[in-house]
């Protein structure tokens, strides 16, 4: 066997098993870092040698059990080093943490726990996300980086820093309990919601979609989904991400170029992610995550454009407003209300929000203003702002139709 198929299988298994690998060495050892550097030691061990003796039958199995010989190693090291201090009169106060009580809220999997921990709120959002992908996604630094659009020493340092918080902190390798869970819950569900947005709508660069940022946030969601089937806000949160995973192929033509939901190809809607996404709304709750599923079970349940319940989501919006005050959330609302009963009552929502400072810098808001205008029979107004959300969106797709749309005035 070649180097080459070598390392190609490996590249391969690591990043189907990576995550699970990670987490059974962390509950060991307690530290992500450590961890990781010891996966990365049994991953140059396969490199070494199944070249001479041939990929394993479970190359899974095989990295698990090497990284965990290596963790416990290291283990009994520290325990040999704790018994020569106290020989010397020394007390070692590092005292492995005591194991979660068990219960019925004991999870118990070591996946899970790794999720918690890597979204910790003691974190920013951007070290979470890095963190995420490179443990639970299997990405590499500099895949990462591409994905953001951020250097790869930023991406790096993030890793470093989250790691070396985590350990300082003493965050617990463990899945919270009672309040703290929902708590903690939040953020990663929010990790998860952010990554798949950033694949769905680039926020930056030359292109609108990410594929690969969508499919690692959606098989995120799918295993918190299959790891806390108790919880329906994980299943809101997966509906969410179904349904909008389904139109991915239809929000850009051959060329990239962006392509307005009003003039999608609904047909080529990918109907199993679609089923998947009803199945799990019957399993969403009342939260945030869930509403904006039922909102996107409209979409995909009009078989045309024109035959969308915008009353219906119009309806949703105001409810989701009143769970999560946002002025995107309310932007998102004047446009339901724009379909539901007129682009002039929703331009006066929509001026409210211009009045105020928080969608100052939003090129949406101006986006949605100049429809509203065109719809309304003012072209010139409408081009004005076309050609201001083209000024503030730093999306090249998305600026490029943004200027179209206001030449064509």
């Amino acid at each position: 066997m070649t180097h080459r198929s070598t390392r190609a299988a490996v590249d391969a298994v690591f990043r189907i098993e990576s995550a699970r690998i990670i987490a059974a060495v962390t509950r060991i050892v307690r530290d992500v870092g450590i961890a990781e550097e010891l996966v990365q030691d049994a991953l140059v061990s396969a490199l070494e040698q199944w070249p001479s003796a041939g990929v394993p039958d479970n190359p899974g199995a095989w990295l698990t059990a090497a990284a965990k010989h290596r963790a416990i190693d290291l283990v009994r090291r520290r325990e040999v080093y704790a018994r020569k201090l106290a020989e010397v009169g020394r007390s070692l106060e590092d005292a492995a943490p005591p194991e979660e009580p068990d219960g019925p809220e004991d999870i118990g999997d070591d996946l899970l726990r790794l999720i918690f921990t890597a979204c910790h709120p003691v974190l920013s959002a951007p070290a979470r996300i890095a963190l995420t992908l490179r443990l639970l996604g299997g990405l590499t630094t500099p895949e990462i980086a591409r994905a953001f659009l951020v250097p790869e020493a930023t991406v790096a340092q993030r890793i470093v820093r989250a790691k070396r918080t985590l350990a300082e902190a003493g965050v617990p390798f463990e899945v919270p309990y009672g309040q703290d869970r929902a708590q903690r819950l939040s953020s990663v569900l929010e990790v998860v919601y952010l990554v798949f947005n950033e694949g769905y709508s680039a926020t930056a660069g030359d292109d609108l979609l990410r594929p690969q940022l969508c499919e690692d946030a959606l098989r995120l969601a799918r295993q918190l989904a299959a790891l806390m089937p108790q919880e329906p806000e994980v299943h809101g949160l997966a509906a969410l991400l179904e349904f909008q995973a389904s139109r991915t192929g239809t929000r850009t033509g051959r060329d990239g170029r962006p392509v307005l939901l009003a003039e999608q190809n609904r047909f080529r809607w990918d109907g199993r992610l679609i089923r998947r996404g009803f199945d799990a709304l019957q399993r969403a709750g009342t939260g945030p995550y869930s509403v904006q599923a039922a909102i996107a079970a409209c979409h995909a349940k009009a078989r045309r454009y024109e035959d969308t319940d915008w009353a219906t989501i119009a309806a949703l919006y105001e409810r989701l407003l009143a769970l999560t005050p946002s002025p995107v959330v309310a932007l998102n609302r004047a446009v339901a209300v724009s379909m539901a009963r007129g682009p002039e009552a929703a331009l006066e929502l929509v001026d409210e929000l211009a009045a105020g400072p928080a969608l100052r810098g939003y090129h949406l808001l101006p986006s949605v203003r100049g429809d509203l205008l065109l719809r309304l029979g003012r072209p010139a107004e409408a081009r004005a702002e076309f050609e201001r959300a083209a000024e503030l969106t730093l999306n090249e797709r998305e600026r490029e139709l943004l200027r179209e749309r206001a030449e064509g005035l």
